[in-house]
């Protein structure tokens, strides 16, 4: 039963997929958009290591109060 829901779906859903690829490439603001994602997708992995190195001092950060949490909780006992 659920094979032929996909099938009554499945040529809709291809040409609304289509036409916004087509609305990427053949309207001013799709052609802009793909300019400055291109051209930031050149700086992604600068950033992406940037980011990387705060949320792992983050958790370095946390891992720290953690271990003093559980050292506390143990002095206690």
């Amino acid at each position: 039963m659920e094979s032929k829901d996909m099938r009554k779906w499945s040529a809709p859903l291809a040409l609304l997929g289509l036409g916004g690829v087509a609305a990427l490439l053949l309207t001013e603001r799709g052609r802009g958009w793909l300019r400055w994602l291109s051209e930031n997708l050149r700086r992604a992995p600068e950033s992406l290591l940037e980011w990387n190195e705060a949320a792992q001092r983050e958790l370095d950060r946390v891992q720290a109060a953690l271990n003093r949490v559980a050292e506390t909780l143990q002095a206690s006992r």
